[in-house]
């Protein structure tokens, strides 16, 4: 297996860590009969995003490596405001 080969397989490593949010957010709509987006969506946009973005910079494609580069922005913030929320949601819970 040479460099170019292993290469491949990390853009398609990137793909499929990318495709795997649509399926989970899916699975999961489709669970509670409503549109959802569960936080683990994001750890796949993530780390597909991470991984597509490596795999951009190595082909040196710079349309690529800025949608990759924004993505990450957009989904890293979405996580913050998910954590954010869940110490809001924390914070109130009253003492029994």
């Amino acid at each position: 297996m040479d460099a170019e080969d292993i290469w491949l397989a990390v853009g398609f490593m990137g793909q499929a860590l990318f495709a795997m949010r649509f399926i989970v957010q899916w699975v999961n709509s489709e669970r509670r009969r409503e549109s959802v987006v569960p936080v683990v969506f994001w750890y796949f946009s993530l780390a597909g995003g991470a991984t597509l973005l490596t795999y951009a910079i190595y082909r040196l494609d710079p349309v690529f490596i800025t949608g990759q580069a924004l993505g990450l922005l957009i989904y890293s913030r979405n996580l913050a405001l998910i954590r954010g929320a869940r110490r809001r949601n924390a914070g109130s819970v009253e003492p029994s």
